[in-house]
């Protein structure tokens, strides 16, 4: 697979889905004006690579939350993808881990947690948390998460009110019965944030106080997503989160935020060495991961890339993408004069013309 192939992958992604499941999955909120800056702002950015180093042998592999990992990249929470391809998230679970990636996943998922676990291999797990009102029945899931080796837990508190979407209002996901959230209470059928019965209500409230017993309660380390600015980075550190994950929900709820490139040097200022700092928003080269590096995540997270594997290639394409693009870092990193992960430091990257 070559960068061609790579641009391609989504057009043959759209072939293999209902059109319903390919407008949730490509869609931005409103306007979508966050969701074309996003990528927009990584390939703003300019690679200032050193030259006469020693580049024989490239390391790719780094550490996440204690977690030896192959590759910085890692895949991003998103839900029912039974909607993508049949086996769903046993088939990226597997995938990923053929790859050496990290998989996180989402609670809207549509297979059963001890199944998705059993595709881990040596790779490590997350798992994407909403909160919900019956405290008994969260903390019984997050015993259950640490029971089948999950090795975090991300919380994501930027959608406590779905968005909108005037492209899924056109060309929705239909509902079906055997589409589930098999994860949540009473596994109801695998309704969209967008769905017309969801407008407006408040979904996944969340405060501080929440992340506070969270932290206390959870056997897994607490990793917060949905982070744009730096003060609620420290508060969010104060309550208990052992990390963060700048993120704006893949511009899907709310739009003309701030750009997930944009906001990641404050948010790494701001935490300092305290806590590891993950990004995700809009990352399609591999030179958008070594800038992101750079300018102090300790990985980052794709989501969009990953569903367009699993749907034209089940786990297969799954691993094919993240191989991809681990392998274009190695020769990236070579061409920068980078040949560990710890060298690519804030020096490497300049501001472009925008």
């Amino acid at each position: 697979m070559d960068s061609q192939d790579f641009d391609a992958l989504e057009a043959a992604a759209q072939a293999r889905m209902s059109p319903g499941a390919f407008a949730f999955l490509a869609t931005g909120a409103d306007d979508e004006i966050t969701l074309r800056e996003n990528p927009a702002a990584w390939r703003a950015l300019r690679l200032r690579p050193r030259v006469l180093r020693d580049i024989t042998a490239i390391d790719t592999s780094t550490t996440v939350m204690g977690d030896r990992v192959a590759t910085p990249i890692m895949v991003a929470p998103s839900g029912r993808h039974k909607h993508f391809h049949p086996e769903g998230e046993s088939a990226t679970a597997r995938g990923a881990a053929a790859a050496g990636a990290l998989y996180t996943l989402s609670t809207t998922s549509s297979v059963p947690i001890e199944e998705v676990a059993a595709q881990r291999g040596s790779a490590p797990q997350w798992f994407q948390l909403y909160l919900f009102p019956d405290r008994k029945w969260q903390e019984a899931l997050l015993d259950r998460l640490a029971d089948n080796g999950f090795r975090a837990v991300v919380f994501t508190v930027d959608q406590p009110v779905g968005g909108w979407s005037p492209r899924c209002a056109r060309t929705p996901v239909e509902p079906d019965p055997n589409i589930r959230h098999v994860n949540m209470p009473g596994a109801p059928i695998g309704l969209t944030a967008y769905d017309p019965t969801t407008k407006g209500k408040v979904l996944y409230p969340a405060t501080f106080a929440d992340l506070e017993w969270l932290a206390r309660r959870s056997p897994l380390p607490v990793i917060v997503k949905g982070v744009l600015r730096g003060d609620e980075a420290l508060r969010c550190l104060d309550a208990g989160a052992k990390g963060v994950i700048v993120s704006n929900h893949g511009a899907r709820h709310i739009d003309t935020t701030v750009t997930t490139c944009e906001a990641l040097p404050e948010v790494v200022d701001a935490v300092g060495d305290r806590a590891e700092v993950y990004v995700d928003g809009g990352i399609r080269r591999v030179t958008d991961v070594l800038k992101a590096l750079a300018l102090g995540a300790r990985a980052v997270l794709v989501g969009r890339p990953a569903i367009w594997g699993l749907a034209t290639g089940g786990a297969e394409g799954v691993t094919a993408v993240l191989e991809h693009l681990r392998q274009d870092l190695t020769r990236a990193m070579a061409l920068a004069g980078v040949p560990t992960l710890a060298e690519a430091t804030p020096d490497l990257v300049t501001a472009g013309k925008r």
